[in-house]
């Protein structure tokens, strides 16, 4: 079939729930990406901020297809080996003590959620305990991470949600404080929102609120499903501002392709969280996705990954700076971010000129109506920014 036929049938097959660009692709190799056709495009979506180690890595290949011939799936009433060498690698590079494996990123809020609630039941055996989101923030579709995503658009249609949520302003630390009770369990946001406009915390923010949930036994939870596994130059956003969280989220990156997430937490919160039988999952920690993450950790160090975004995010930043001025402020408002996860604010809708980046062989995604976010495979090159900001400055 050509093109708009796989189009066609799809439509006529998926539930309706994305606005898909109207491409097929067939394959990926580094950090470029095939249609069907051939095509070739320069990609600096990686999948949603996904594909960390670009398309086609030969040991992430070799690891997942051995591991089809072993076994791919055995429960957790089972212990498996890469979910154990996965869970040694994950805590060292994140200086957490526990680890819980989900499927997505929607799942590891989700579990983060339930041990904070089961955190302050423990303590006080109430059940009106309090969480407090920040506005503009993005968790995820479930109902709980719905429930602390900070955008009503997302929210209204599926009311009510759980119950206790209450929104403060990121980077606004007076608006947490005023929201702070003693019904509070947890603090949740994202180190550094994305569907939200790629906005970093301010290290005063996090340092704050890290000063308030210490005095008041208030568990941080801080979501790394997008900014964590190395993209904005340190393992986890929040190794760069030294604050350490309670429960941390991860996805994405962690599994690069395969469908895989964990939460993770302190020792102290999981002796006196969840215990056996209060949580679970059939596919969480597979074999397959497990061998996934060992593999994914495995080969950051090798590639030196964070070398890499350090060195080419600083380069990003100082291209989109100079598009930014260039352009002027008439066309571009702003442009925030850390490592290789940047944002450009335009003044009118990006839509149009992503359309058009994807026609000269570009793959950009928005955050947001006005700004295009800029998530590319953490094996980027100065050679791959400058392509990237030739066609992007044409298409603007």
């Amino acid at each position: 079939m050509d093109m708009k036929a796989y189009i066609d049938e799809a439509e006529s097959a998926l539930l309706h729930t994305y606005n898909r660009y109207q491409i097929v692709f067939d394959k990926g190799e580094g950090v470029h990406l095939y249609d069907i056709n051939g095509k070739e495009y320069l990609d600096f979506c990686g999948g949603i901020a996904v594909f960390a180690l670009g398309y086609s890595n030969e040991a992430y290949k070799s690891a997942l297809k051995e591991q089809v011939d072993k076994i791919i799936h055995t429960s957790n009433y089972f212990y498996n080996v890469p979910a154990i060498e996965a869970a040694k690698a994950l805590k060292k590079a994140s200086g957490m003590d526990r680890v819980f494996f989900t499927n997505s990123g929607a799942e590891a809020v989700e579990g983060a959620l339930k041990a904070a609630r089961k955190y302050a039941y423990l303590k006080d055996g109430r059940t009106d305990h309090e969480i407090i989101a920040m506005e503009h923030s993005f968790h995820g579709r479930t109902f709980g991470a719905l429930s602390v995503t900070g955008n009503p658009k997302y929210r209204e249609a599926f009311e009510p949600m759980i119950g206790g949520v209450k929104f403060a302003t990121m980077n606004d630390l007076e608006s947490v404080k005023a929201l702070v009770n003693d019904k509070t369990c947890a603090i949740i946001f994202e180190t550094v929102q994305g569907e939200g406009g790629i906005y970093p915390a301010t290290k005063e923010f996090i340092e704050g609120v890290r000063k308030i949930c210490d005095e008041k036994d208030i568990l941080l939870i801080l979501d790394e499903i997008q900014c964590g596994m190395g993209r904005t130059g340190t393992m986890f956003a929040w190794q760069n501002y030294g604050v350490k969280p309670d429960i941390m989220t991860s996805a994405k990156g962690l599994t690069c392709g395969v469908p895989g997430g964990a939460f993770l937490m302190t020792e102290k919160v999981a002796q006196n969280s969840l215990k056996a039988g209060d949580h679970g999952t059939t596919y969480g920690g597979n074999p397959l996705a497990a061998i996934a993450t060992a593999t994914v950790l495995s080969e950051y160090e090798k590639l030196d990954i964070l070398g890499n975004v350090k060195e080419v995010g600083a380069y990003l930043y100082e291209k989109l700076d100079a598009l930014a001025a260039k352009l002027g402020k008439g066309v571009i408002k702003d442009h925030r971010g850390l490592g290789l996860m940047q944002g450009l604010e335009f003044v009118n809708p990006v839509g149009p000129i992503i359309e058009k980046c994807m026609a000269n062989g570009l793959v950009l995604i928005n955050a947001g109506a006005n700004i295009i976010r800029f998530v590319p495979p953490l094996v980027v090159s100065k050679a791959d920014v400058d392509e990237m900001i030739k066609i992007l400055e044409k298409c603007v």
